[in-house]
């Protein structure tokens, strides 16, 4: 059995974004919980406990990067990457019970709507897009798993705090407090939605499902077509955390094992392609039985 192994040395761009997104929700909810207390705003105050719940995810997803750039070792073979995922998976599941406490929250207020201090809100909704948005920015700029499921995360709160300021510059002009639970119920709906998907790409990976953007068909005809290779079978591709790819199939020679380094080196090039870097590759000859029960 051959394996090839493609390292690649990354930075810790993802942990270093979700430090600083997680510092900056920290500090903004802080912001809040004074600014609630000054305008005597429970609303303000409601959305600050939302935000301390925010930055403890925030505070996991970051633990969890950290950790998944950690290499293998004994317990983990293939390292800790899909420790991300796990985290990616926890903060999907705080962002739905977040979302049913606002749905929760705003039906009350539709049957009897609250008197806000809107000049209050109106200055603390200003500091929410430009703080959160600022963190969300940064997210954008991560490509893991983790980091895309944080960002969503983050954006609830800037597209809440864009809520709550034309909210509450509206109903400084016309008292027209019912606004707020409508755009409530609006931005909740949108995150439920985003939720669902992300949540489910991460399902898919754990339970290894083929990736989204890999075509069985082609990734087969690719192999096929290197000169010494006549059948293959036991083709199996997944991913580790939704950026990497891992290949494992056994390949019948034309020609004996004569060619066989060169054949899998042109293999393992060829899958890079298809986001495929880490290829196990299982040589046999024609005619010889398959030890694998399920080829």
């Amino acid at each position: 059995m051959s394996h090839h192994h493609h390292h690649h040395h990354h930075d810790h761009s993802s942990t270093g974004n979700l430090k600083v997104a997680f510092f900056l929700n920290l500090f903004f909810t802080v912001i809040e919980i004074i600014g609630g207390i000054f305008t005597n705003s429970l609303a303000i105050l409601s959305d600050a406990l939302h935000d301390l719940g925010d930055s403890l995810s925030l505070g996991l997803a970051w633990y969890f990067q950290n950790l998944s750039q950690k290499g293998r070792d004994s317990k983990f073979s293939y390292g800790y990457k899909r420790f991300s995922l796990l985290g990616a998976i926890i903060n999907s599941i705080v962002l739905i019970v977040g979302s049913i406490f606002i749905i929760k929250s705003a039906i009350p207020r539709l049957l009897d709507p609250q008197v806000s201090n809107t000049k209050g809100m109106i200055i603390l909704a200003i500091f929410g897009v430009i703080i959160n948005g600022a963190a969300v920015l940064r997210l954008k700029k991560g490509s893991s798993h983790n980091e895309k499921v944080v960002s969503l995360h983050l954006l609830e709160d800037v597209l809440g705090w864009v809520a709550v300021l034309i909210g509450s510059i509206v109903m400084y002009f016309t008292n027209w407090y019912i606004i707020d639970p409508i755009l409530s119920f609006g931005i909740a709906a949108f995150i439920l939605f985003n939720v669902y998907k992300g949540l489910k790409s991460s399902l898919k990976i754990i339970l290894q499902a083929i990736p989204e953007n890999v075509e069985m068909d082609k990734i087969e005809a690719e192999i096929l077509a290197v000169e010494g290779v006549s059948s293959i079978h036991d083709l199996h591709v997944w991913s580790m955390d939704g950026e990497k790819n891992v290949l494992t199939v056994h390949i019948v020679l034309t020609n004996g094992f004569a060619k066989q380094h060169k054949i899998k080196s042109a293999i393992s090039k060829a899958m890079l392609a298809f986001q495929i870097n880490h290829c196990t590759i299982e040589t046999e000859v024609e005619g010889e039985e398959c030890v694998l029960i399920d080829c």
